[in-house]
């Protein structure tokens, strides 16, 4: 795999925990609007511009994507992002509870996207593709890194166990007691030649800020006659996880109405497809299991695991569309069909019950999580996972380290 260092823009340390934000896509507006209220400085102002326009304001307006430049080349100008100098690599840390993941930050190859040895394990949406391919086009930077991971390699994490030992750049907890830790790497070349054996990464997160990653590099490319392939604009920005390390959060599955059947007819149409418990708990207690909550109650369901050679076949998730969504509800095409919704673990199954209580939502299903393993079989398989199977959490900060592209986003700070 290809890694390299590179010159970050990043914010002053007096200011980190002001500019650090959470991923773009984690939050609606009016989420994004509450946690960005009263800090200017946010990150929040430049990936969801909208949150500073009246209600109803298109988000794919031009007019938002200048604005967001606009605000991030002043996070430039007065300094809130300073340039780091030089090209540099960086060890990541965040903890979360108990859990502990440390990746590291560099820049890898959009061909090796292109070439799929960057995997995918989602398909993307266009709306949502053309939308952060705009937007990076107009900063002429990227804010939000890839989250990648590959399997383990014991010389990396003794490395990284060695720069832990030093004195980090950033050390903050964030208003949701996850603490982030980032230290610039002083040994670059042990390293890359660490990483030399790994063949191949896998998006954990990401997709769509990968895919607009290489879209807008190919432009640049396409419109750029002086083209020599070392341009900023053939890399996107990274972080890279050992897998053992990562955690995956359920993602539950409501729908709106029971396809015409009372709660007693749909429920015995689940029983002849799988075994039913009353009473049962919300949070499924492994795999080959998940809760149901309708009518006000929860049920147990449980079934045979597949014997299946498909690794996708075999997903939780795809048995309850196989056996339930399908079949009972109508939910043949989850991906698009305005029925059904997801709700990431982080949000727990109170969330569910809210849903379906309040009449938002007839039936809802807690699943347990997929495995990072899983993940891997399937995008190995050349396989793509169902819509809104992974929740890998604690999410990335965007805005920590930026990976200008354009020399509009490395834009001097003079």
């Amino acid at each position: 795999m290809r890694i390299k260092p590179f010159d970050a823009l990043r914010p002053d340390a007096a200011l980190v925990d002001r500019v650090a934000a959470v991923p773009y896509d984690t939050v609606n507006t009016e989420e994004a609007r509450e946690l960005a209220r009263g800090n200017p400085r946010s990150l929040l102002h430049v990936t969801r511009p909208e949150i500073n326009c009246p209600d109803g304001t298109d988000p794919h307006a031009d007019a938002l994507y200048r604005q967001a430049a606009q605000r991030f080349r002043g996070m430039v100008q007065d300094r809130t992002l300073v340039h780091e100098g030089r090209p540099c690599l960086y060890v990541y840390r965040q903890i979360m509870g108990s859990h502990v993941q440390r990746g590291l930050v560099g820049c890898c190859h959009i061909d090796d996207y292109v070439q799929n040895r960057i995997v995918r394990h989602e398909k993307t949406r266009q709306d949502k593709e053309d939308d952060r391919t705009r937007h990076l086009q107009a900063l002429g930077a990227q804010v939000g890194p890839v989250f990648l991971m590959y399997r383990d390699v014991p010389a990396v994490d003794r490395l990284v166990t060695r720069i832990e030992a030093g004195t980090p750049l950033y050390d903050f907890k964030a208003p949701d007691e996850i603490r982030h830790t980032v230290w610039r790497a002083p040994v670059v070349p042990e390293l890359l030649a660490a990483m030399a054996p790994v063949p191949a990464f896998y998006i954990a997160d990401g997709h769509h800020r990968a895919a607009a990653a290489v879209r807008a590099g190919l432009e640049w490319r396409r419109t750029n006659p002086a083209h020599t392939g070392d341009e900023p604009y053939n890399w996107m920005l990274a972080v890279m996880f050992p897998a053992s390390q990562l955690q995956i959060l359920p993602y539950h599955r409501v729908v709106r109405d029971l396809n015409g059947l009372s709660v007693h007819e749909f429920l015995d149409k689940v029983r002849s497809r799988m075994r039913v418990a009353a009473g049962g708990a919300p949070v499924p207690s492994g795999p080959g299991r998940a809760s149901l909550f309708v009518g006000g109650a929860w049920y147990a369901l449980e079934w045979d695991r597949p014997d299946v050679s498909n690794p996708q076949d075999a997903l939780d998730v795809s048995v309850l569309s196989r056996e339930i969504l399908d079949p009972i509800l109508g939910i043949r095409d989850i991906r698009n069909d305005v029925r059904i919704d997801f709700i990431g673990g982080i949000r727990g199954t109170p969330a569910l019950e809210e849903r379906v209580c309040s009449g938002r939502a007839a039936v809802a299903f807690s699943l347990y999580p997929v495995t990072v393993d899983s993940v891997m079989a399937v995008a190995d398989a050349g396989q793509i996972m169902p819509p809104k199977s992974t929740w890998f959490e604690p999410k990335l900060r965007s805005g920590l380290l930026i990976h200008p592209v354009t020399e509009q986003g490395a834009m001097p700070t003079t």
